[in-house]
């Protein structure tokens, strides 16, 4: 494992992006669980194992944010089609998602979910919350890189063991933390449906957002940008007016919401152990019996006893 950021993993804060990781096991094991349901499980299997791995780092606070917002997110209130490409889960996968969480609160793990707000929003409240922790995100989400510049002090992608701070974000997208809603709101994301400004792509965002600290105000003065050393400058002031409305719009679908009400505080996220006999009966319900050891032995090791024993799948 990476040098952990800012430090010692032991007494850190954890922001989960829950959804990512579930999808990932989901689409990358085989049905090799079944639970007592007759449900497959491999996506229960390794969301399981990867919070078991995330809480053998001892952190002080963690919390899982999860995803039931799909078709009722405010977002679609401003922009009908904002992730109309994706399809509700069926019925198999809806059982994961739910077991996932049941997993995830019985090992103790603070779990968060809103219909209105998205898990992106979910985790920059919690960063606000607890942003004096300096927590980690966990996740390789790029839309939460706008963290980086609200206290999170890295994006960390677990299962690949990767880090991303606001400095190699900056490299990698040619913009600040802060800028990472503009810079989507001008490119687009199809990921999520967001429509982008036709002929503007990463290099041409990034070079506007370097003369403009946000697209508020390159749409005070999009007449400005034919004068800017960027080519078909010209062309792009006329385009940049000609679809004004929609990059605002994209900006506010793109921007993270920090006041989900929550009705929590940071000390609500810190990890005071779990209900071991719970999470194994669980495990023997959802078919992942094998992990009853690793539950056990996790849940009961001493700090030390853990950092050299993690096992990921």
């Amino acid at each position: 494992m990476s040098e952990f950021p800012g430090g010692r993993a032991q007494g850190s804060t954890l922001l989960v992006d829950a959804s990512v990781y579930i999808f990932r096991y989901y689409f990358a094991l085989p049905p090799n669980w079944v639970s007592s349901a007759g449900y497959s499980t491999e996506a229960v299997y390794g969301f399981t194992n990867f919070l078991l791995d995330l809480l053998a780092l001892r952190p002080a606070r963690i919390a899982c944010a999860f995803d039931e917002s799909l078709g009722s997110c405010f977002r679609n209130e401003i922009y009908p089609d904002y992730k109309c490409s994706r399809a509700l889960p069926d019925e198999a996968l809806a059982f994961q998602l739910v077991a996932c969480r049941e997993m995830a609160e019985a090992l103790g793990i603070a779990s968060f979910a809103s219909e209105r707000y998205e898990a992106d929003d979910i985790l920059a409240t919690l960063t606000w919350l607890s942003r004096e922790h300096r927590p980690v995100i966990i996740s390789r989400d790029k839309d939460l890189g706008q963290l980086l510049d609200r206290g999170a002090v890295s994006l960390w992608d677990f299962a690949a063991d990767r880090h991303m701070d606001a400095a190699a974000l900056t490299a990698r997208f040619g913009v600040a933390p802060g800028q990472i809603a503009d810079f989507l709101a001008l490119v687009g994301d199809p990921g999520d449906d967001i429509p982008g400004v036709p002929g503007v792509g990463p290099k041409t965002a990034a070079q506007l957002l370097a003369h403009y600290d946000s697209v508020d105000a390159l749409l005070e003065n999009p007449s400005g940008v034919a004068d800017l050393p960027v080519r078909g400058a010209k062309g792009l002031a006329l385009k940049l007016a000609e679809y004004a409305g929609q990059i605002a719009m994209a900006r506010r679908l793109a921007a993270l919401e920090e006041g989900v009400p929550l009705a929590s505080s940071a000390r609500d996220l810190c990890w005071r152990g779990a209900d071991t006999e719970l999470a194994q009966s669980l495990a023997n319900e959802f078919g992942i019996g094998g992990l009853k050891a690793k539950i056990g032995r996790i849940l009961a090791a001493s700090p030390g006893e853990l950092t050299e024993n993690r096992e990921t799948v």
